[in-house]
């Protein structure tokens, strides 16, 4: 089940980062009239649809259900980022991309949600953590799919990669993925929890005073209201840092004096560091903490960024960005696994939703303020120094977030 949901994130990551993959091609495409200007624009829409994503999706996980969720918004994506391959201009692209979004953003909170409920609260950070380093993963692939394809056969193709997830994957999940146990008892069906708790071993989440179908409103009253604003701050300046740099960073390369296969291979030094990161976080929070842990990650990924502001060199700017790439997504999914744990199973969809879909409005501003910082020719080093501000404030904002005296805690969820 966890495997099923972390191949769709792989395809989340992939259908993401491939838009800065050929983001240099685009500012080429003849007759498509593309500045840094309104690249940045078409790469805000796709999150100005996850953040939609995201919100509807958390509502709709705790309501329609877990696995119905994630199939929907897998089938929206692909196809749309399919569609986007064939756009005959930058209008339609950029409509299929703001589509795209909306399922891009609502597969990670439901298929967040649904992980954490099928291993102990203990371990919740770990699965989530690792889980998340599909994104990267994905990201990876569409580097290293674009060292490849974009000399060969140009930007169009890489956008037909995305009904793999539909062909591939999807057809399994119909069949092998389950329900959440905790949304079945929570609707009255707990014969089918109970069967579903028996294959996979899951023990019943104990039963809490909030409503199964708590809405958005609960998040923001009495003592979750604090954690929610945090989280979702957090997650902004997180955010603001990873799409900006998976967004601009072959660009920047690029207009750094580096050729495309270079400046895609910065872009896997990126992803490769982001997959490490989940591997890390995951290890050292389960023994620190995930808040202090987060905190050290924003710091290193603030660090590594900062270093790309002296030219250190090739050798130099790979390590850098392989720093910034486990500072940053380490510590947005450590986000995802505190607020996974912070909250009781009814409230969990919801709430993941309103830190990932608020949080996206970072990412919306990624792609606008680099491009227009290029536009005003304030050079390269004015991204990395704002992306690298926006990763320092993170660990600012997770410094603040500690458990209210009384604040409830779900059971077997640590402190």
């Amino acid at each position: 089940m966890t495997l099923l949901c972390w191949l769709l994130i792989v395809f989340d990551g992939y259908d993401l980062i491939v838009y800065g993959t050929v983001l240099p091609a685009l500012l080429e495409e003849p007759g498509w009239g593309l500045d840094p200007g309104s690249a940045g624009l078409i790469g805000s829409l796709a999150f100005v649809g996850m953040l939609v994503g995201a919100l509807l999706a958390g509502f709709l996980t705790d309501r329609l259900g877990r696995r119905r969720t994630i199939l929907a918004c897998t089938v929206v994506f692909s196809v749309c980022t399919a569609i986007c391959g064939l756009a005959p201009g930058p209008v339609v692209f950029g409509l299929f991309r703001l589509l795209a979004g909306l399922g891009l953003g609502g597969l990670v909170p439901a298929a967040s949600a649904l992980g954490a409920e099928f291993v102990p609260a203990r371990y919740r950070p770990v699965v989530a953590t690792l889980m998340m380093s599909g994104i990267p993963i994905g990201g990876s692939i569409a580097a290293l799919v674009g060292i490849g394809v974009l000399p060969a056969a140009g930007w169009r193709p890489m956008f037909g990669i995305a009904l793999l997830a539909l062909v591939l994957v999807v057809p399994v999940c119909l069949f092998r993925l389950p329900e959440s146990p905790a949304w079945l008892r929570g609707r009255g069906r707990i014969a089918e929890a109970e069967i579903v708790e028996a294959r996979y071993g899951v023990p019943p989440e104990p039963a809490t005073a909030t409503p199964a179908a708590a809405g958005p409103g609960e998040l923001f009253r009495g003592p979750y209201l604090r954690p929610t604003v945090l989280f979702a701050v957090a997650t902004a300046a997180t955010l603001f840092t990873w799409y900006g740099l998976g967004t601009w960073l072959p660009q920047l390369m690029r207009t750094a004096g580096f050729e495309l296969g270079p400046a895609l291979g910065f872009l896997l030094a990126l992803n490769l560091g982001a997959v490490a990161g989940s591997v890390l976080a995951a290890a050292v929070a389960v023994r620190f903490g995930a808040a202090g842990t987060g905190v050290a990650a924003c710091l290193l990924a603030s660090a590594g960024l900062l270093v790309l502001l002296t030219g250190p060199g090739v050798a130099g700017s790979y390590l850098a960005l392989v720093l910034a790439g486990i500072g940053t997504h380490g510590t947005q999914c450590l986000i995802i696994a505190m607020v996974a744990g912070r909250y009781p199973a009814a409230m969990r969809g919801t709430a993941l939703g309103v830190a990932l879909g608020v949080g996206r409005i970072g990412a919306v501003a990624a792609p606008q303020v680099g491009g227009l910082l290029l536009a005003a020719g304030l050079g390269v080093n004015a991204n990395f120094l704002i992306f690298a501000l926006a990763a320092a404030a993170a660990g600012a904002v997770l410094l603040m977030i500690r458990r209210p005296v009384g604040e409830p805690r779900p059971e077997g969820v640590p402190a």
